[in-house]
């Protein structure tokens, strides 16, 4: 056959084989690459077997595996493609060449599967006392949130909140960065008027890190609340509005010629020192 999606014989299922990047389903994948396209569509791509996997274990809801001709009679690759099918999606095999243009990378992974993109809603946040989350005003760079999510999922954290205009946590490359921790932490969204609310009503505990900060952040009791800390954009940190609602401002002393930290590692700093009070027994 010289049509560019066609099915064969041995494949799993619905399984079509396609040549074209101008087939319109590549095209509709390929523009999951924009946020107006994961927006309209509510699906992004995840990039790689075992996010696939992860993402798949963790229950998300998987609409369409695209895996290259060369990975086809890989045990997991099948295994992933049956239960794709099995849920109703679509599964693709294609050429290097097709899988490059989707991911948008020379040396793709072999496999990407297209999810339903998921939001958890501010109003069904209800900590509990044990538990931290970490919001984050207006991240700007993908690598800086999907790093921060991962570190988020690796120190223990509850969730991530995000504070006005945000990087989309879904674009493949922070889902890259995050390294399929996306799956397992729930991401929730906020105008700042609306998390100043919900922090209101909550009983959260705000720490936000801040120039200005008086306390040393080693100093900061985080056990007595559930604790949000809050982390401001890389550039300009923490508006006065959300600033001056913080429970309490902390400071991350330093040494050097350095004045500042990368946004993630001060994050990571933030949110390992929270998971260090709550493990020990220790009153303070």
């Amino acid at each position: 056959m010289s049509d560019a999606t066609k099915s064969g014989p041995g494949r799993v299922g619905q399984v079509k084989e396609v040549t074209s990047l101008a087939n319109p389903i590549i095209k509709d994948i390929k523009g999951l690459s924009q946020k107006k396209g994961r927006e309209e569509t509510g699906t992004f791509m995840a990039e790689g077997l075992k996010l696939v996997i992860d993402a798949l274990e963790l229950g998300w809801a998987i609409t369409t595996l695209v895996y290259a001709k060369n990975a086809k009679d890989k045990p997991l690759v099948t295994k992933v493609a049956a239960r794709t099918v099995a849920a109703g999606g679509l599964v693709l095999e294609v050429s290097e060449k097709v899988l490059s243009a989707i991911t948008r990378r020379d040396n793709p992974q072999m496999v990407v599967g297209v999810f339903r993109t998921k939001w958890r809603a501010l109003s069904d946040i209800r900590p509990a006392a044990n538990e931290t989350y970490i919001a984050l005003d207006r991240v700007r760079d993908p690598g800086n949130l999907g790093t921060i999510i991962r570190t988020a999922d690796a120190a223990g954290a509850s969730g991530v909140i995000l504070v006005g205009e945000c990087t989309d946590p879904f674009s493949l490359e922070t889902v890259r960065a995050t390294m399929g921790s996306v799956f397992a932490l729930p991401v929730t969204r906020a105008t700042p008027e609306e998390f100043l609310t919900w922090k209101k009503a909550a009983g959260v505990s705000v720490v936000a890190t801040h120039l200005a900060g008086a306390v040393d952040y080693r100093t900061v009791d985080y056990r007595k609340k559930p604790v949000v800390v809050l982390m401001g954009n890389e550039q300009q940190g923490l508006p006065d509005q959300l600033a001056k609602e913080a429970d309490q401002l902390a400071r991350i002393p330093q040494a050097g010629l350095a004045d500042s930290l990368n946004l993630a590692v001060a994050t990571a700093v933030m949110l390992f020192e929270a998971r260090r009070h709550l493990l020990t027994l220790e009153p303070r």
